[in-house]
């Protein structure tokens, strides 16, 4: 497996548009493998919408990949998700790396928007065939329960042939949506312990299907922090993670020093994950790119990564 490290964020942690191009640009200029921006249509909090913030992204480098963490699906028209998507990944000479996930039933999204999430699975599924389909032939029709497509053609076509079509979710329904429809897995917040089973279920679920996903395609995240667990930074994200379920939240978060990290990642890589994104943990601008540079120099550089 290949070891590949990108950046994320929870929010918008930055204290405006300049800040965070900024460390977009430090991104791009130190040779990171990848952004990532996370889904959130309703919320009081800061949060940049992806597709649109791809856009601005894209335009301003070169080489930098970006991925979304994931687009809640059933929330999106599929014929203008997949343009949207092509586009992006045209235009960027193929850097697009697309996630897609059913939602959290508890989502204020559906409640604001007068929708049920009960169904959202099927209609997800539904919506990612048409996105691969509309990414790859030249006509697709579609007769399904949610969506009909007649002779639907869109161009241009994503760089990328097949264009990554990655899949959040632990449950069951996602594993077999990833087996059967995805080419890669992201995992949410979880420890090397819980996304262990969960990749060797997709494996075993995509070989019953005749289908393989490579090796290299499964991934998950942890937020990191040089410094120590006293400081209140780190007391408040494992509030917050608390706060959202996860019952050992220093089971994911890697605080310390620069083995510490890499100590993280490796547990990940044996339980089959080799596909990262990191998000720092940090109390302003400057403070978030320190703790970004000193992950590029301690951690990633001297390996590789």
């Amino acid at each position: 497996m290949s070891i590949k490290i990108g950046l994320g964020m929870a929010g918008f942690p930055f204290s405006g548009p300049k800040a965070f191009l900024r460390w977009i640009d430090l991104l791009e200029a130190r040779g990171v493998d990848s952004v990532w921006l996370s889904e959130r249509l309703v919320s009081r909090q800061p949060v940049l919408e992806t597709i649109a913030a791809f856009g601005i992204i894209a335009g301003r480098t070169e080489r930098l990949k970006f991925g979304m963490n994931a687009i809640v699906a059933p929330l999106r028209d599929p014929l203008i998700l997949a343009k949207e998507c092509a586009t992006l990944d045209y235009l960027s000479g193929g850097r697009l790396l697309p996630v897609f996930g059913v939602g959290a039933e508890t989502a204020p999204e559906w409640r604001a928007t007068g929708r049920e999430p009960v169904g959202r699975g099927p209609l997800a599924d539904e919506l990612l065939e048409l996105l691969a389909r509309l990414w790859s032939e030249d006509e697709v029709t579609f007769s399904g329960r949610h969506f009909r497509y007649e002779h639907v053609s869109i161009s241009p076509r994503p760089v990328q042939q097949p264009l990554p079509l990655w899949i959040g979710g632990s449950s069951e329904a996602a594993i077999r949506r990833t087996a059967r429809l995805g080419t890669g897995w992201l995992g949410g917040l979880q420890t090397p312990a819980q996304a262990a089973p969960v990749v060797a279920a997709i494996k075993r679920e995509a070989a019953a299907l005749g289908r393989t996903i490579d090796e290299d395609h499964y991934g998950a995240g942890f937020a990191f922090r040089f410094g120590t667990l006293d400081e209140p930074v780190v007391e408040q994200s494992a509030t917050a993670l608390r706060r959202a379920g996860i019952p050992d939240p220093l089971a994911t978060i890697a605080v310390g020093d620069a083995e510490t990290v890499a100590a993280k990642v490796e547990e990940y890589t044996a339980a089959g994950v080799s596909k990262f994104v990191l998000r720092p943990l940090a109390s302003g601008d400057d403070d978030l790119m320190a703790q970004t540079e000193r992950l590029i120099e301690e951690v990633l550089a001297p390996r590789g990564w």
